[in-house]
């Protein structure tokens, strides 16, 4: 007697090659926002760098109001209340605008990481971001292309953040090299975790979600980019503190 179950069935193939495709477009927009706010961030901080210190290397007016006035603590929070914004009215936003308000906030992130070009050489900066690239790139590929369910690494990894934290915060005020250097250790552990779970998760969403109209898939395609692009910056800044060379 024939096994039928043997057989695929009516549709299973060309619905899954459309779900292939889609997965493919989506993670193409989610990794072309990522990147498009990457330039933005970098774009910003080395541009406002130029335009706050002047040829002879002292702070120019505009320099002076954004490092060494209390303006600076207005850029330095700016983009953590923009995220906090992003994630309260992003249902409410259309598409364009959610995409508009995220280049906002990577334009408000580079402004207060501008102050990287006076700590450190501009060529350990590119060097540590060469870093970062490749191994955001390969994690994130294994993050995409695993068979192995990343969960509970997940869960593991944000109790580990909200350790991270806590040591951040207690730092402020022990100003430890000891503990910096392992803050900066299990940041770098932390986000490079972060980044595979991340991506599959990403790509597990839009699995679930693919038969949902293109203004949600859109917006979820953003929010993507946003994760993404958080793991990509914090693990820089936590890789810089290793590979950079004090100015």
């Amino acid at each position: 007697m024939a096994d039928y179950n043997a057989f695929p069935r009516a549709g299973t193939a060309p619905r899954s090659a459309a779900i292939d495709e889609g997965l493919r477009s989506y993670m193409n927009k989610v990794y072309s926002l990522m990147g498009i706010a990457m330039l933005v961030t970098a774009g910003t901080a080395y541009g406002l760098h130029a335009l706050a210190i002047g040829p002879d290397g002292q702070a120019t007016q505009l320099g002076q109001a954004i490092y060494f006035s209390p303006l600076k603590w207005v850029i330095t929070f700016l983009p953590l209340v923009l995220v906090f914004a992003f994630g309260a009215a992003v249902n409410r936003l259309s598409t364009a605008g959610a995409t508009v308000l995220f280049y906002v906030f990577s334009a408000a992130m580079g402004a207060s990481l501008s102050w990287i070009f006076l700590a450190y050489t501009d060529m350990s900066i590119v060097q540590t971001f060469v870093a970062t690239a490749a191994g955001f790139a390969a994690l994130s590929i294994y993050g995409y292309t695993t068979k192995r369910d990343l969960s509970g690494m997940g869960r593991f990894l944000m109790m580990g953040l909200i350790g991270l934290i806590v040591a951040m915060l207690i730092n402020i005020f022990l100003k430890s090299p000891a503990m910096q250097f392992a803050i900066s250790s299990l940041g770098v552990l932390i986000f490079a975790g972060l980044t595979a779970y991340d991506t599959q998760n990403i790509k597990n969403t839009y699995l679930q979600l693919a038969n949902s109209d293109q203004d949600f898939l859109g917006k979820s395609a953003i929010m993507g980019a946003l994760t993404l692009y958080l793991d990509f910056l914090n693990l820089f800044m936590f890789l810089l503190q290793f590979m950079g060379n004090r100015e």
